[in-house]
């Protein structure tokens, strides 16, 4: 299907809606919705004083030239992480789908590609609303959220470049291949990081119970692993390291880290780069320095409102900290879509988030509230310092972070979480691979929990897929051979050369078949039993 203007334009404010057909122009009392066409997009745009706008939805209706008859499978994307349910299904009128949508038939598992085809349904990265999809035998239709929270947003005034729709077709050739080369097409200022990044990060064994002991005897490991390699490993401190579990403030360590600074330079001094994680607007214990009322969430006070020009500040703050003072060079940031908008991604069918609320500045979108507050970090963070978004927002973050944890927890305790998450996030999200960031598909998680028959499996994987790995070791459970697994699989991540693409992605959540750099591979993720979906 080409790009064209939409046959139905509908504008939903605040106890309004209006649907205009067949006009590229819609009103709505003072709001007003229209449309430019800058090469290769259509970019949507709209104006109001008053009238708080809340959805705007644009439906193109399939002409008999562009209705597909031949029987197809539909992708979509997620609001934020992966949750282990990515998938291609049949046609699901009322799915919704964020950001993108592809229409394939055939399947990838199929060697000739000839009389492949596949179209892809889009918008460009960092839009001002949150989109989503749905498609259906009739046409597709896009729903742009441009609440301000669970209201309708206050432009007064202020024209809002809502998003650039781009649609794709893609022919004789696999459907990866497409998607792939469509995700391109939506970012083009992706910050690619100076080197390779790979290495340790500690949750997986520790799960916030460590040291700045522990943790040196952890980056003393993992330099160890990595000896002769010129591109020197991560070492990245998660959870457990500030005084409050999980929440703020940022401005210390807990008795356990006495001296932040003196543990970043040990880092180093041992072969391995400090890295480490932080979730900015969690304030349960609301024992933050400096913070007000005003400073809140009106959803929710127990996380600090990023609309707030103190709150952003605070993050600089925190940031600049981190990175100047201590001499961190690499920043996991985590929880901000959860702490945001109260719900995770999985458990949101349609909007990313409930009526009935509003940030601070009321006159800005969500989406335009969340991309500033991630620009805040990358600018206070400085061209240096390495940024990891975990439990952010892709599509908003595509161009303000280097990596993205693009899937929920893998496990150092149980391998049917890891089968269940990372697979099929390093199967699905590779799409985000080197088009939106470097994709994070998360951690080995090395214990003694683990059959290692299987985490080798899932090493393996990571370590010849040409995206970062990390790993979590708990010392002393791997023994020689499996170190010198780690060793091979550190060496490989460090160059990140190679190339892997599913294979079966098209008929499982969980591919065993895959092809790296062009040949045939596969690997096996189940224990004897299969997956443990049912545990009696």
């Amino acid at each position: 299907m080409k790009l064209r203007y939409p046959d139905i334009v509908s504008i939903y404010a605040e106890g309004r809606q209006i649907a205009v057909e067949g006009q590229d122009k819609a009103a709505l009392g003072d709001a007003q919705v229209w449309f430019e066409q800058p090469a290769g997009s259509l970019r949507v745009l709209a104006r109001a004083e008053e009238t708080a706008l809340k959805y705007i939805a644009l439906r193109w209706i399939f002409t008999d030239a562009e209705r597909r008859r031949e029987p197809v499978r539909v992708l979509g994307d997620e609001w934020e992480r992966g949750y282990g349910r990515m998938e291609w299904r049949g046609i699901v009128p009322e799915r919704c789908m964020p950001w993108t949508v592809a229409v394939s038939n055939g399947s990838d598992a199929d060697r000739d590609v000839s009389g492949r085809f596949t179209e892809c349904f889009g918008v460009k990265v960092r839009p001002t609303a949150l989109c989503f999809w749905q498609y259906d035998q009739r046409g597709v239709t896009l729903w742009l959220d441009v609440r301000n929270g669970g209201n309708g947003v206050r432009l007064k005034g202020r024209t809002l470049a809502v998003c650039d729709v781009v649609f794709g077709e893609y022919r004789n050739d696999t459907a990866f291949h497409a998607i792939h080369a469509f995700y391109a097409s939506l970012c083009d200022d992706r910050i690619e990081p100076p080197f390779k990044v790979y290495g340790s990060n500690n949750w997986y064994y520790a799960y916030g119970k460590s040291s700045h002991e522990e943790i040196l005897s952890d980056a003393k490991l993992v330099s160890d692993l990595c000896a002769g390699l010129e591109n020197r490993p991560f070492m990245v401190i998660d959870d457990g390291w500030q005084p409050n579990p999980t929440n703020g403030p940022w401005d210390r360590g807990n008795e356990r880290f006495p001296d932040m600074k003196s543990l970043a330079e040990r880092m180093k001094a041992l072969g391995a780069r400090p890295g480490i994680w932080i979730r900015y607007l969690g304030d349960e214990k609301q024992d933050t320095p400096g913070i007000l009322p005003e400073h809140r969430l009106s959803r929710n006070e127990k996380y600090l409102d990023p609309s707030h020009p103190s709150v952003l500040e605070k993050v600089r703050e925190d940031t600049r900290r981190i990175v100047n003072d201590w001499g961190f060079e690499l920043i996991k940031h985590d929880f901000s879509t959860y702490d945001i908008f109260g719900d995770w991604g999985v458990w949101r069918a349609t909007t990313l988030t409930d009526d009935g609320w509003f940030f601070y500045d009321r006159t800005k979108t969500s989406a335009e509230i969340v991309v500033n507050f991630y620009r805040a970090i990358r600018e206070a963070a400085g061209e240096n310092t390495i940024l990891i978004g975990c439990n952010v927002i892709g599509h908003l973050a595509a161009g303000l972070v280097h990596l993205n944890r693009t899937g929920d927890d893998t496990s150092g305790r149980e391998w049917e979480r890891t089968r269940k998450m990372g697979v099929n996030t390093l199967a699905f999200r590779m799409l985000h691979d080197k088009t939106f960031f470097a994709a994070d598909a998360d951690c080995v998680g090395i214990t003694e929990a683990v059959d290692w028959r299987l985490n080798r499996e899932w090493l393996r994987a990571l370590s010849v897929s040409g995206t970062p790995l990390f790993v979590s070791c708990k010392p002393g459970v791997p023994d020689e051979a499996a170190l010198n697994d780690l060793r091979q699989a550190f060496s490989r991540a460090s160059r990140q050369e190679d190339a892997l693409e599913p294979v079966d992605w098209m008929e499982t959540t969980c591919p065993g078949l895959w092809r790296l750099n062009g040949e045939p591979v596969s690997f096996d993720w189940y224990p004897p039993m299969g997956a443990e979906a049912f545990r009696p």
